[in-house]
């Protein structure tokens, strides 16, 4: 029996277990967190709709009832792959094959300070802390006597206009224009600006022009200010530098601009491409390892005919990547070519406003919100999952409310130490 290490426990990491032959292979998936969790849903967690635990589920329960299946907790420090062994944090486990599903993680594109100083929800760690500097901003502004800052101490800039971008303005939006007179009385809507930059010409490049259109009037609608052909330099000391010159405070920024390949220590760097990405084949074998290395997911490049810059990096491509290279270990031969098969890209702005663009039809409202919430609540894992969700977003379709907007701190210090008095 053959040792595989899968690293990465994501949408291509989890689906490769699960399709693996555990009477052909004793797998070991290796992962920084204990748990596996649902990206598309982070921004509703930075925007107090879910709970970081409604959106995640355990490995270890995950796999109770799988045999020969093992989950390692560790930080990736090594992969030695001439004597074909991997340093964790903690260990170093020996392995026959290794699949590469680590994911991506933010790329500033080389600006200075940017991971120090800006907020995320790359990963549900900065989805939560950025919910916590949103909830923070709300309630010193509720305070704040002076009028010029609080209205910095309100101001939101997003950077980057794809999906995620566009999703968590729209909840930011939707919270200044529903929730901030119901909760806030102190505030006034007017104070909060809340802008979405983009560097091209419209949000949502992937989508059709008719669902960028409509994503662009829903942000609008919900008091959004969308500046496209904007691009940001940098970003110092809450003053915002843009490639045209001007110089804009801002208090919070939420970076959603853009990822690349999670950094793996120790692969041989003919093996890394554009944006940190593994160089693939067709079979999802890294090159000059095809016997024994492979990657999948966000941190493969396979670079084809109609994807010449590596596929998206969305869910999609990582599970079809993932079944077919389970089903060809399982198999022993690789015969079959991985074929993208595009099943279309969604993208809500808020309550009754959604875009879909599937596979022969294009549509937005109310019909393709409700296809947004179904598609999304069916992929995420566990029932009682799926269902304080479900209880969640009808909660809030309902009252326009939500119990969640609490203002956590952890720390093992007393508040007053944390707090700086």
């Amino acid at each position: 029996m053959e040792n595989i290490i899968v690293i990465g426990g994501g949408f291509a990491g989890l689906n490769l277990i699960k399709g693996l032959d555990p009477g052909k292979y004793r797998i070991m998936l290796v992962d920084r967190n204990n748990f596996h969790c649902f990206p598309p849903l982070f921004y509703q967690v930075a925007s107090s709709g879910l709970e970081p635990s409604n959106i995640s589920f355990p490995f270890r329960r995950e796999f109770k009832n799988s045999k020969n299946v093992s989950y390692h907790m560790g930080h990736v420090k090594n992969i030695d792959l001439e004597n074909k062994s991997l340093t964790t944090s903690y260990e170093t486990l020996k392995f026959d094959k290794l699949v590469i599903a680590a994911g991506s993680t933010n790329n500033y594109f080389g600006m200075e300070g940017m991971a120090e100083n800006v907020f995320g929800i790359k990963t549900i760690g900065e989805a939560t802390y950025t919910r916590d500097e949103i909830l923070d901003r709300l309630e010193r502004g509720a305070l704040c006597q002076d009028p010029e800052r609080r209205r910095e101490l309100l101001s939101f800039l997003v950077v980057g206009g794809g999906p995620a971008g566009v999703e968590i303005a729209g909840a930011l939006g939707e919270m200044k224009r529903d929730i901030l007179p119901r909760e806030y009385p102190e505030l006034n809507p007017e104070d909060v600006n809340i802008t979405l930059v983009e560097g091209a010409p419209a949000l949502l490049g992937a989508m059709s022009r008719d669902s960028q259109e409509k994503a662009l009037k829903y942000l609008k609608d919900l008091m959004v200010d969308v500046r496209l052909n904007t691009q940001l330099s940098g970003y110092h000391d809450k003053v915002a530098t843009f490639k045209d010159g001007r110089e804009e405070y801002w208090e919070t920024l939420i970076w959603t601009a853009g990822v690349c390949g999670e950094p793996m220590p120790g692969l041989p760097k003919e093996t890394v491409g554009r944006g940190g990405r593994i160089i693939v084949d067709r079979y999802n074998r890294v090159k000059g390892y095809e016997d024994f290395l492979f990657a999948l997911g966000d941190i493969a490049l396979m670079e084809t005919e109609k994807y010449p810059h590596g596929h998206p990096q969305m869910a999609q491509p990582a599970i079809q990547q993932a079944k077919l290279l389970a089903k060809q270990l399982n198999e022993g031969k690789f015969t079959t070519e991985f074929e993208y098969h595009d099943k279309g890209s969604m993208a809500t702005v808020g309550k009754n406003r959604a875009v879909a663009d599937l596979t022969s039809l294009s549509f937005g409202g109310r019909l393709a919100w409700l296809t947004w919430m179904f598609i999304h609540l069916i992929s995420i894992l566990g029932m009682r999952n799926k269902i304080n969700v479900l209880l969640n977003w009808i909660w809030n379709y309902c009252t326009y409310s939500t119990s969640l907007r609490l203002l956590f701190r952890p720390t093992k210090y007393p508040l007053r130490r944390h707090w700086g008095d």
